[in-house]
């Protein structure tokens, strides 16, 4: 009887892991994964949509092009996870597995941050279509980039949004009359590389740009438009670009999966409390910031543990906590932070690229590798 490995969630680590799997055993097993959404879209197309360098509809990869040997992909929405069971509910019925892996990513809290619910945000792809209309109307003011709380979602992404911002506003013509200020739940924008986040703030500085490190917005005020801060501040708006607060989906937690609003694993192997079920990326608890890549690099370690299990081999330990990020600066200028966060037992380590109109070839073979990989495109 063919093994059936279940994968919840077709993101960066669903998607990989469901490759490669299809890679090593064709049909010779039954994967079955599992999104409740059409499509898939990388972190990165939602800036370019917002500042109208590509268009939401263009960004978007069919889930129907993801076609691989011995692999399902069902457009589901689950209700219930039963991980002892490794049984899974959703709208269309029920699923059992040998094999669970849960890669739901995180979901976004809008309510942990009263206001955000009505607030303007470009961290979903409805969000920054909305904020892209708006933004060709919008001539003078103050424009607030603000996050609500650590962790979140592409640690770069709210650093990239004010550079761009500014470059869009100088592109205009109306810089001038325009402030911009980011607002960080940490101490440095991006704290495994201080050679890094050197270089942001001085791109800050030399734009011009208001920077307040290690705070969170508590409150969105849409009708005074102002945020006001966990240290009490208050900073009006006229524009805003918010960050919301994420969490891993709820069903998780109703499973009891969860610890304190994530699934706990054991970072180098992935393994959570319950036999034969792993977690990967922003749902779990792995030891790396919430982003894609990081998702994928988890991924690929569950992958070789599956396969090494399914043929009977010695279980390798693969996780290296390692990723790369790319950091728009504006100009057509790319940076790249190569992280690593195992390595070093004394912690987080990262490398600098500095920014490069060559970069920019770097980060565009990144995502279209990927869609190559795992769409065909």
């Amino acid at each position: 009887m063919k093994k059936r490995i279940l994968i919840l969630g077709a993101g960066f680590g669903g998607l990989e892991l469901s490759t490669m799997l299809s890679e090593a055993f064709g049909d010779g097993i039954e994967v079955t994964l599992i999104d409740k959404n059409d499509s898939f879209y990388f972190g990165f197309s939602k800036l370019d949509v917002m500042f109208g360098l590509d268009n939401p509809d263009k960004v978007r990869l069919p889930y129907k092009k993801f076609v691989k040997p011995g692999v399902r992909l069902l457009r589901e929405t689950i209700s219930r996870v039963d991980p002892v069971a490794k049984r899974v509910t959703t709208d269309h019925g029920t699923h059992e597995a040998d094999f669970l892996v849960i890669a739901l990513g995180a979901d976004y809290d809008f309510a942990a941050t009263p206001g955000m619910s009505e607030a303007t945000e470009f961290y979903t792809l409805e969000g920054a279509t909305r904020l892209g209309e708006m933004l060709r109307s919008f001539t003078q003011g103050r424009v607030l980039v603000a996050v609500g709380g650590a962790p979140f979602k592409c640690p770069p992404a709210p650093s990239e949004a004010a550079l761009m911002m500014h470059e869009y506003l100088v592109t205009r013509g109306i810089r001038s009359a325009c402030e911009i200020t980011l607002i960080l739940p940490l101490e440095a924008p991006t704290p495994p590389s201080p050679e890094t986040s050197r270089a942001l703030l001085a791109a800050f500085a030399e734009r011009d740009i208001t920077f307040v490190a290690d705070r969170e917005m508590r409150f969105v005020d849409t009708q005074r438009r102002e945020v006001t801060l966990d240290d009490g501040r208050v900073f009006p708006y006229d524009l805003f670009l918010g960050v919301p607060a994420i969490r891993a989906p709820k069903m998780l937690e109703e499973s009891g999966m969860t610890e304190d609003g994530y699934v706990p694993v054991k970072p180098r192997t992935l393994e959570t409390r319950f036999p034969d079920v792993y977690a990967v990326g922003d749902c779990a608890r792995q030891g790396t910031p919430k982003a894609g890549i990081f998702a994928e690099g988890a991924a690929r370690a569950v992958g070789k543990a599956l396969m090494a299990r399914l043929r009977n081999e010695e279980v390798p330990v693969t996780h290296e906590g390692k990723g790369v990020c790319y950091i728009e600066f504006g100009g057509g200028r790319v940076g790249r932070v190569d992280v690593d966060f195992f390595s070093d037992p004394e912690g987080p380590t990262g490398t600098y690229h500095e920014p490069s109109v060559a970069m920019r070839a770097d980060k565009e073979h990144f995502g279209s590798s990927r869609r190559a990989r795992w769409f065909g495109l």
